[in-house]
């Protein structure tokens, strides 16, 4: 009889390790691009402000 549970268990570990190197890959990314920094927001009000300029047809060239 063989014993199938310790690669499975095995596998299962190191997908959670891939999936927690990659999360924290992408937070230090984020982190040194200056989203969590104080103006980590204002693309967000940026864009919001331009929506609420009214459309000319300069803008669309």
């Amino acid at each position: 009889m063989r014993d199938y549970v310790y690669p499975s268990v095995f596998f299962a570990y190191f997908y959670f390790f891939l999936l927690l190197v990659g999360a924290i890959f992408f937070f230090l990314r984020s982190f040194k691009d200056g989203y969590w920094g104080h103006d980590g927001e204002e693309a967000k009000y940026r864009m919001l402000s331009d929506d609420e300029s009214p459309e000319t047809p300069e803008q669309h060239r």
